[in-house]
């Protein structure tokens, strides 16, 4: 028996996202409409009483002073409307808030009863259904997971149907067995058809295994070739997105600059762990890397930090808020499964988005960028905000090239306590005999197919199944339940359910022991009917998987119960050397840990390098430097990102110490966090988080472009107090298809780069992710087309500082005061916002140049540790690097952040002698910058710290709110508002 609650706000008052969508119809799609009001539907499947009904409408669903509601009876008959829109989740498709409902109906009524959440959208305006079914495709629903129905008040009967989205696979579940004695042809057909992402060398090895093992195979009543269940772990385990198979892979590089060929056995271990190795030699805070789900430093003896950023760009293609809230809520659970578990301290997020406002005709399967914006936006907000986890450092970029795939990179950091219970809290260990308990969320079958989905290019036909959605309140209680477990050492290992679900999981921890025996039919199913390949693989959220000693396992289950966390013994760890399936007493995969993990073939590539060469652009300078200044304000990639940070909370768990915002909503270079456990020991030890990215360099040279991404988040970390031989660094690589030998020899300078610089620099890669295939092949006016991403690198920087008492914001403090700065200007514009602007005013296109800003470690390295050391002092009242823009944006920022004015003079700048152009030299974004300010008494001090290192006195602070610059030539060549300008650098993006 179904029946249907129906809640709404009272028409006297505001209904914020019935307003909210209003706004989003008329600035998205251009249609007038007069209201909408929104109903919120909860349909429920059970027998339940008229009386049991209203209970639960009034003590559970709808608050009587704001809001009415209807049991059985469509409000709709109520409510004013000319068009009527339900939207809720096809079958099989998670939803958050029916689950929530769900639970606390068992609470209410002490018994199960199914719950399924919808929305109504009630239009009034004068619409045709057609402009109706466009809201509904363009922006109220999204078709790959989400149904939705429309109704027309004209034509209404009064009535809706009550539609139960349950899933019930009444057919029997099944192995397969998977004939892999076929020609190379239909190998490679096998692999697509079941989308599993392997090529012919690949499926030729794993025919060659299941030859050899023939004999085995028929002692345990198995088949020659493999089942499903095998075939399918297999290729999990050997997706991209698992083993990184490009980075680890033999790269044949030629160079035509040089004409030398060399042979690099893994770009990984070659330059990024390779570095590592380096600079471990001469530090002693490195705990664990590249080992876990996530790197572990140290922050003092007591207490070790985590940290790691993923990327979700395909699931976030197909549906950006299911795909980013899982990204986020995924991420949280790399920390949580690191080492014996730490206690999650932050989130970060960097989004690459083509610009909202894109008015091109979009190829089939494409969403628009500002649906793909907001998506993503609300995605992780939900994951973030409702972990209770505060979102505290991120970064917006956009570019035409991310129309085919968004890059959506999410990072987490947590911290633990260096040992638990006599133990080395980054250590895990497994015995034979240690049981397999999962604990969380239930396995569907979203999800299915994740890690080999995101390991090729996105298409019109890419699978709704790979895309999994998070419940971030079902997460929360499980996380807190996991690190009281790990305080009472109530288990021994654990590990994420993340890509390939239990395949990965427990195999990966079933290396630490030699073997597993699991039993599917055990594993807890939203629904029955799920194949057990199917339960194997699927990466439906909220779950880890724990190894737990016998002789604790109740103490554990028991914990679980009271903490309302489903937990389920699943199996044991062996000794056998064999990770082995059954379900329901038989058989159905028996592999070898080692080759299920290690044994993939190492991929053979070929990279050749061919340097670009891009026209440097010739255009005469600008009259009106000024309005430029207003005009690069409100570059996008420049502009304010309030809009979005605002709506993501910085300030649960009341650890941050500086925050995205600073002064008058200026940006803030980097986030300093306090944690509890230094709090409550008295230390004023704290951590900074930072990051670098701008692809646009890499349109010239990768290799520059990688320098300068790592430059910078160092650079953004010293800015606000961090030590800078305390900063360890992550790498995340989002690249278009490796088998374009260019593209490859792209990569290759990246990481030599990376090698090189992070050795100069002295920081080291502790964890990373690189995202492959991020090309989207679809049509568009009949035509087949191709969008890749532009090569990408994300470095996200994790720091220590010492006092967090000495923390610098980059916001201007008090007139008078002298500014300074760091660093020298070259002219060095080529990938440059200025040279972009400028071609897009005059070609229409953006001008790339080709003199792209070179990294000299040397000098910055001396620069930062000197800057460091004026900060220890109190010599320094504000600092912000100098980055897109270069110096003039840069300034303008510390000066309206601040509410004072500036007054600046171009020929006191520290520059090459090449320059002959004010607009060049306040638009250069040359390396290693900073612009500081100092009060006048402490001008001798600050200069002899400085005195070893190229700086420059180039202004002073000022009480007038006016922002003034001296040209080359002596005259005035800026005198602007500071409120205008700050509304020019808001107005885009805020409105």
């Amino acid at each position: 028996m179904a029946h249907r609650i129906e809640v709404s706000y009272k028409p006297v008052y505001v209904d914020a996202l019935g307003r909210a969508t209003q706004v989003r119809i008329l600035a998205d799609l251009g249609l007038k409409i007069r209201q909408v009001r929104t109903v919120a539907v909860y349909t429920l499947e059970g027998e339940l009483t008229r009386p049991e009904l209203v209970r639960l409408a009034q003590e559970l669903f709808c608050d009587p002073v704001v809001q009415l509601y209807s049991v059985d009876v469509p409000l709709a008959r109520r409510l004013p409307w000319d068009l009527l829109i339900e939207v809720g989740y096809k079958p099989g498709v998670t939803d958050s808030v029916g689950q929530t409902a769900q639970r606390a109906i068992r609470d209410l009524l002490q018994r199960e009863i199914q719950a399924f959440s919808s929305r109504q959208y009630l239009i009034q305006g004068e619409l045709t259904k057609a402009q109706a079914e466009r809201i509904a495709r363009e922006l109220l629903a999204n078709e790959l997971i989400e149904r939705f129905s429309i109704y027309e008040r004209a034509r209404w009967d009064g009535e809706i149907p009550i539609v139960v989205p349950a899933v019930h696979l009444e057919r029997k579940p099944r192995v397969e067995t998977i004939d892999l004695e076929v020609s190379d042809e239909e190998l490679l057909e096998l692999s697509r058809r079941r989308l599993l992402a392997l090529n012919l060398e690949e499926m030729r090895a794993i025919r060659a295994y299941f030859r050899s093992r023939r004999e085995e195979r028929a002692s345990l009543g198995l088949p020659d070739s493999p089942t499903d269940v095998e075939l399918e772990a297999l290729a999990q385990n050997w997706s991209e997105h698992c083993k990184h198979k490009i980075f680890r892979g033999l790269i044949e590089y030629r160079d035509e600059e040089t004409g030398k060929t060399e042979i690099i056995d893994s770009v990984f271990k070659t330059f990024i762990e390779g570095a590592t190795r380096e600079i471990s030699k001469q530090i002693s805070w490195l705990v664990s890397v590249f080992e876990d789900n996530a790197g572990v430093i140290k922050l003092d003896e007591e207490f070790n930090l985590v940290f790691k950023v993923e990327t979700h760009n395909s699931p976030s293609a197909l549906d950006p808020y299911g795909g980013a809230l899982t990204g986020i809520v995924g991420v949280n659970r790399d920390p949580l499964g690191t080492g014996l578990g730490s206690r999650l301290l932050f989130n970060t997020d960097v989004f690459c988005f083509a610009d909202p406002c894109y008015s091109k005709p979009l190829p089939k399967g494409l969403k628009h960028p500002k649906r793909v914006f907001e998506g993503v936006r609300r995605g992780v907000e939900h994951g973030g905000n409702k972990s209770g986890i505060p979102t505290v450092n991120g970064a917006l970029r956009f570019d035409e090239r991310f129309l085919g795939k968004p890059l959506v990179f999410c990072g987490t950091g947590g911290i633990m306590p260096a040992r638990l219970n006599s133990h080395p809290s980054h250590e895990k260990t497994i015995e034979a005999g240690d049981l397999i308990v999962m604990v969380g969320g239930r396995i569907g079958k979203d999800g299915i197919h994740g890690a080999t989905f995101s390991s090729d290019a996105l298409t019109e036909a890419s699978p709704t199944s790979a895309v999994q959605i998070g419940n971030p309140f079902v997460q929360k209680v499980m996380m807190d339940m996991l690190l009281e477990a790990r305080d009472r050492g109530l288990y021994k290992a654990i590990h994420d359910n993340g890509a390939g679900g239990l395949s990965c999981s427990v195999a990966e921890l079933a290396l630490l022991c030699g073997g597993a025996q699991l039993h599917l039919e055990r594993a807890p199913l939203k629904y029955s009917g799920l194949d057990p390949w199917e339960i194997l693989l699927s990466e439906s959220q909220e779950r880890m998987t724990l190894a737990v000693s016998p002789d604790r396992l109740e103490d554990l289950l028991k914990l679980a119960r009271e903490r309302d966390v489903e937990a389920t013994v699943l199996g044991e760890f062996t000794d056998s050397g064999r990770f082995h399936v059954l379900y329901e007493g038989r058989t159905i995969a028996y592999l070898d840990v080692e080759f299920l993990l290690r044994g993939h073939p190492q991929k053979k590539l070929r990279a050749v390098w061919r340097r670009p060469q891009p026209e440097e652009p010739q255009f005469p300078q600008p009259k009106d430097l000024g309005q430029i200044l207003h005009k690069m304000l409100g570059r996008l990639n420049i502009a304010s990102k309030e809009y979005v940070i605002r709506q993501y909370d910085h300030e649960v768990q009341g650890q941050t110490v500086v925050k995205p915002l600073v002064g008058n909503d200026g940006p803030s270079d980097a986030a300093v966090l306090w944690p509890l456990e230094m709090q409550r020991k008295g230390s004023r030890r704290g951590v900074v988080v930072a990051n670098g990215i701008n692809p646009n360099y890499g349109d010239i040279d990768t290799y520059h472009m990688a320098a300068l991404a790592l430059d910078e988040a160092i650079r953004n970390a010293v800015a606000v107090g961090a030590d800078p031989e305390r900063i360890a660094v992550l790498d995340n690589f989002c690249w278009s298809s490796p088998d374009d030998e260019f593209r490859l020899a792209q990569l290759v300078r990246a990481c030599q780069a990376l090698y090189e610089y992070a050795i100069a620099f002295g920081t080291p890669f502790i964890s990373g992710k690189d995202s492959m295939h991020n090309d989207f092949e679809g049509e568009l006016d009949g035509q087949r087309v191709k969008i890749s991403v532009p090569p990408t690198i994300l470095i996200s920087a994790l720091g220590v500082i010492e006092d967090i008492k000495r923390v610098v914001t980059m916001d201007l403090k008090e007139p008078g005061n002298l500014i300074y700065m760091l660093g020298e200007t070259r002219a060095e514009l080529g990938g440059s916002e200025y040279f972009a602007m400028m071609g897009e005013e005059l070609r229409g296109e953006r001008f790339i140049g080709n003199g792209v800003p070179k990294v000299d470690a040397k000098g910055a390295k001396k620069r930062y540790r000197a800057l460091h050391q004026a900060m220890k002092a109190g010599l320094i009242r504000a600092c912000h690097d100098c980055s897109e823009g270069g110096l003039a944006v840069a300034a303008a920022e510390m000066a309206f952040a601040g509410g004072l004015g500036m007054e600046l003079d171009l020929r006191s700048v520290s520059a090459s002698k090449r320059f002959a152009r004010d607009d060049f030299l306040l638009f250069a974004e040359s390396a290693s910058r900073i612009l500081v300010e100092v009060k006048p008494e402490h001008q001798k001090r600050f200069e002899q710290r400085m005195k070893d290192c190229v700086w420059s006195k180039i202004g002073v602070t000022v009480e007038a709110p006016t922002f003034r610059v001296t040209g080359l030539q002596g005259r005035q060549i800026i005198h602007e508002n500071l409120e205008a300008l700050k509304a020019s650098w808001k107005k885009p993006l805020n409105g």
